[in-house]
C-alpha cells in the first residue's frame, strides 16, 4: 500500500539530502542491466508516461534533465555512470513484470502477454471513467538521488490531487485479482523518479566523495532555479526489451488526464 501524501514527500525529500547520498554510496553496485556499457537483455512490461522524444508537452522538462545528466558526466569518472539516452526518459507509474519472472511467465503460458494487455486495458478503461481531474496532474523535480545501481531524478507531487490520481491508478493495478493471478504484484513503495544512468564500474572512495559533492551541488542549484514541472497527460502500457528500448502498439492501454 502506498503512503499518505505528506509521508511520501517527507521520505523522498530525505533521499536528496547529502546524508542520504553518503549512506547510499557505501553500497552501490554495478547494474546488471548493462554489460560493458551496452544494454543487457531485460524484458518485461511497465506502465509509464510517454517517452521523452514523444512527449512534446514536456520538452522543457526533459531538456532540463538532459542538462543535469550532462553536468554529471562532465564532473565524474566516465566509467562510473552509463547514461541513458534522453529520448527514452520517462516516469514509471507501475512496474508490472520483468526479467526472469517475465521469461518464465511467457514460457509457461502462451497467452500470458495477451491476457496481461487485455486486463490492463480493462483496468485503464474503468479508471478513465472514474477520474475527475480539476487541474493538471503535475509533479515537480525535487533533486537527484543515489540508488544502489543508479542515479535518478526524484519527483514530488505539486498538490494532493496529483498524488492521489497516481496512487489510485497504482491501486487499481496492484489490487486487481486477475493481474495477481498472472504474477503481477507491488514489490516496493512508490518513488517517482526518472533514471539518468546506471552504475558501470564501481568507484573508489575518492570518486564516491566526488560524486556525493557533485550531486549535492546540483541539488543546491536546483533550489535556486525555476521549478521544473512534469505534467502527466497520458499514462501508457509499454513493453521493453532492455533499458533503452521501450515500445507499444497503437491499441495498447492508455489513460488520458
Amino acid at each position: 500500500m502506498d503512503e499518505t501524501y505528506q509521508d511520501y514527500i517527507n521520505r523522498v525529500a530525505r533521499q536528496t539530502l547529502p546524508a542520504s547520498h553518503e549512506t547510499q554510496l557505501k553500497s552501490i553496485q554495478s547494474s546488471p542491466k548493462f554489460v560493458a556499457g551496452k544494454p543487457a537483455d531485460f524484458p518485461g512490461y511497465t506502465v509509464i508516461t510517454p517517452l521523452g522524444q514523444e512527449d512534446s508537452a514536456n520538452t522543457e522538462f526533459y531538456t532540463h534533465l538532459e542538462t543535469l545528466q550532462q553536468k554529471l558526466q562532465q564532473k565524474i569518472d566516465s566509467d562510473l555512470l552509463v547514461p541513458l539516452p534522453p529520448e527514452t526518459f520517462h516516469l514509471t507509474l507501475a512496474d508490472l513484470i520483468w526479467e526472469n519472472a517475465y521469461s518464465q511467465a511467457v514460457e509457461e503460458d502462451a497467452n500470458f502477454e495477451r491476457e496481461l494487455r487485455k486486463e490492463i486495458k480493462a483496468i485503464f478503461d474503468r479508471y478513465q471513467q472514474t477520474i475527475s481531474v480539476t487541474q493538471p496532474v503535475a509533479w515537480q523535480l525535487l533533486g537527484l538521488a543515489i540508488r544502489p545501481r543508479a542515479i535518478v531524478a526524484c519527483l514530488v507531487p505539486k498538490d494532493r490531487e496529483s498524488y492521489d490520481s497516481i496512487v489510485q491508478l497504482r491501486r487499481s493495478i496492484y489490487q486487481n485479482r486477475t493481474l495477481m493471478g498472472l504474477g503481477i504484484e507491488q514489490q516496493y513503495d512508490y518513488t517517482a523518479h526518472i533514471t539518468l544512468g546506471y552504475f558501470g564500474e564501481i568507484a573508489n572512495d575518492r570518486e564516491k566523495d566526488n560524486l556525493s559533492n557533485v550531486i549535492s551541488e546540483i541539488n543546491e542549484r536546483l533550489m535556486e532555479t525555476k521549478e521544473q514541472i512534469l505534467t502527466i497527460h497520458q499514462v501508457q502500457l509499454h513493453k521493453f526489451d532492455n533499458m533503452i528500448h521501450y515500445y507499444r502498439e497503437p491499441d495498447w492501454a492508455t489513460v488520458k488526464f
